[in-house]
């Protein structure tokens, strides 16, 4: 009988990856006295430890070892919980997560960090670990002056269905020595009463080892709830009779066992030899077979799904069933007299089809303290980084997130996390000198605003200052000394490539480098990013971004005779145009007052070569639309609906066009193309730039074939 392990890695692969987030939780919030903390963050290692061990992944296992140590030694109250055990602890969760992915991607690891983490573990273990005199004495009461134990384990019929196997125990016992087994199968009912889920055997077991007692108990650490345990030493005889030693006192005690093999006994057996992954077949030239060993790569693509999603999955795929039943039926020998029934299904299809198109949505959603448990650990790290105190305080962690949405953001977000950590949050005592808390607050929020997810980054430091910001985007001639800009303007300055108001260059920011990726990065996912701030108080960071990347809400507009999608999220009001309040402006730019702002006016039929009635800007509509902070109105002749609609990658499909983001295939089989804000307007500056230079070369008549 043999068994697959390695179907089973990658569910030990996630499971370690969330055990290694709560023990950085809890390492993080570790109170002296806080025995229940303790206790979970041990189970989490122990749990790694022993699932590293039965998948082969040794270096995983020695090293965790060392963790479950410590951890063990405050658990049992031998060692106070210190700031420094909790920095080691914390340091080796990060040597960890490296040993689990290297062994996921079958790669190497850095060494030298490993063994410098080991060493630092060792070292912290050889050092004063009692909190009494009398601790010592206490720890060696388990050890083990015989050569082994009879072990009588006789477990819950219930065990099973908790997903723990005795044959998982039993593998691990065998690598502590000699383990021999008897298997009591009195219990064992009728062929035809067997539950498949229920276990009748009870075990006796006899284990030749110099380990000691607790190490044994610590195997059955998971099921001691459900089971009835008992140890008994075997008695070293050497001690009475100095003519024998341990072996030969160990052949003795074996050969007086009564061993009852059964066939139930050889498989489990089998299957112990079988759980041993390096355990493998040799080729001729003495190397291990490869081809009984996939790789033990993660699934990256998975989701874990909540049954209550996947029940309404199903129940929307029943009604869905129902109603196509039912309009096949009206197909047959059509006439007039079934046109009621035959609209009323297809407004019931209507309906289901939206369910399921928005059920199926809700599978790809996460909650976002996915993305947010990374940021406790970063801001402790800083703090300790930069002398400064301050803490982290998040909100809104269940708002739901689309996974591919989650995954890009993580990076930007780190960024400015670490910007408000640096830049934002005042040194202890210059807060205190200003009459703030000594301790800074970095916030996280998460909330739903329509159609969109807003997250905000706010703290409570220094605050950005204005005329820094002007004075250095003046220096560095991104802006005119006489220009006169709003405090959203100039605040996006800090996006520009290379701008930074930092005194000095630290290993955290201060290059310039990094806010314009933020930027970029926020808008390829089709959101924006928004900067207030007041001197003194604190600046808030606010990231709008869309719910998921597969449907748009957007607005259909009529140009010419092609159909264009502006997204919901860039439009900030849609108006006729008044005569009034149209002005025109050198290089023939239109511009449009729309109360205290000048919003230029984009063609839409020039910018893309259209042919359209409607030329004349008064017969137009305008949708003011903005991006990269700037507000722009779009002429169009016609607004049509509002609706969802699936986006189509152009890159996949044909090439990137510039102003376009997608496609999307409408309800009556035409495509449309989706625009591209930003891009739009990058392109409507890049035009108005070459008339310039044109007309600053002289050049009138090449500069009237470029339009605007």
């Amino acid at each position: 009988m043999s068994v697959d392990l390695s179907q089973f890695i990658p569910s030990f692969l996630e499971e370690s990856f969330e055990g290694l987030e709560l023990m950085e939780s809890g390492l993080l919030n570790l109170k002296p006295g806080d025995n229940e903390t303790i206790h979970s963050i041990f189970r989490a290692a122990h749990s790694i430890k022993g699932g590293a061990g039965t998948f082969g992944f040794d270096s995983v296992t020695e090293f965790t070892h060392l963790v479950e140590t410590l951890l063990d030694e405050m658990r049992d109250g031998r060692r106070e919980v210190s700031s420094a055990d909790t920095e080691i602890l914390l340091e080796s969760v990060d040597c960890m997560r490296l040993l689990i992915e290297a062994a996921r991607d079958e790669q190497d690891y850095d060494h030298d960090k490993v063994s410098t983490t080991s060493a630092r573990l060792s070292e912290t273990l050889g050092g004063q670990q009692s909190t009494d005199s009398d601790s010592e004495n206490e720890s060696n009461v388990n050890k083990n002056d015989g050569c082994g134990y009879n072990i009588k384990f006789i477990p819950e019929h219930s065990l099973a269905k908790t997903g723990n196997d005795p044959i998982f125990l039993f593998s691990a016992l065998a690598e502590l020595g000699e383990l021999t087994i008897s298997a009591n199968t009195e219990e064992l009912p009728a062929l035809m009463d067997i539950d498949a889920q229920e276990l009748y055997f009870s075990w006796e077991l006899t284990l030749i080892t110099t380990a000691e007692e607790a190490e044994v108990i610590e195997i059955f650490e998971w099921v001691e709830d459900e089971c009835l345990l008992e140890l008994e030493p075997i008695v070293n005889k050497a001690n009475e009779e100095p003519t024998n030693n341990i072996s030969d006192v160990a052949d003795g005690v074996i050969n007086e066992l009564s061993v009852e093999s059964s066939l139930g006994e050889i498989e489990n057996q089998e299957v112990l030899a079988s759980t041993k992954v390096d355990n493998e077949p040799e080729t001729a030239t003495g190397e291990k077979s490869k081809t009984s060993k996939t790789k033990a790569k993660a699934d990256l693509g998975s989701i874990r799904v909540g049954v209550d999603k996947v029940d309404s999955l199903i129940n929307l795929m029943g009604e869905l069933v129902i109603t196509q039943s039912m309009l096949s039926e009206l197909g047959n020998d059509f006439d007039m007299s079934k046109v009621e029934r035959l609209t009323s299904g297809l407004e019931q299809l209507l309906q289901n089809t939206k369910e399921m198109q928005e059920s199926v949505m809700r599978i790809r959603m996460l909650p976002i303290s996915f993305a947010f448990n990374r940021f406790p650990r970063l801001v402790h790290d800083l703090a300790i980084k930069t002398g400064k105190t301050m803490e982290l305080v998040i909100s809104g962690e269940q708002t739901e997130l689309d996974k591919t949405v989650m995954e890009q953001i993580g990076d930007p977000l780190v960024h400015l996390v670490r910007n408000a950590a640096d830049h934002g949050i005042e040194s202890k005592d210059v807060r205190l000198a200003n009459g703030k808390p000594e301790k800074g607050t970095i916030s996280l929020d998460a909330y739903h605003q329509g159609g969109n997810i807003v997250i905000e980054i706010k703290d409570d430091g220094a605050g950005i200052n204005r005329q820094t910001v002007l004075d250095k985007a003046i220096d560095k001639g991104l802006i005119d000394a006489n220009a006169i800009l709003t405090d959203s303007q100039v605040y996006d300055l800090l996006f520009e490539p290379g701008f930074s108001t930092a005194a000095e260059v630290t290993d955290i920011s201060g290059r310039g480098v990094g806010m314009d990726v933020v930027k970029r990065n926020i808008q390829a996912l089709g959101g924006r990013i928004q900067v207030e701030s007041v001197l003194g108080k604190g600046s808030t960071f606010k990231v709008n971004l869309p719910l998921t990347l597969a449907i748009l809400d957007g607005q259909l507009v009529k140009v010419g005779t092609e159909t264009y999608i502006i997204p919901l999220i860039s439009i900030v009001e849609s108006l006729q145009i008044d005569n009034q309040l149209i002005n025109r402006v050198s290089g023939d730019m239109v511009l449009y007052r729309l109360r205290d702002d000048n919003v230029p006016v984009l063609p839409i039929y020039q910018m893309f070569n259209l042919e359209t009635e409607c030329t004349e800007i008064d017969k137009a509509l305008l949708v003011v639309v903005e991006g990269d902070g700037q507000k722009v109105g779009l002429m169009v002749d016609d607004l049509l609906a509002q609706q969802q609609v699936v986006i189509k990658s152009l890159n996949d499909n044909y090439q990137q066009v510039s102003g376009i983001s997608g496609a999307t295939i409408l309800g009556d089989g035409s495509v449309a193309m989706i625009l591209d804000i930003p891009g739009i307007i990058n392109m409507a500056l890049e035009q108005a730039q070459k008339i310039q230079r044109v007309r600053t070369d002289g050049n009138s008549n090449v500069a009237a074939e470029v339009c605007l």
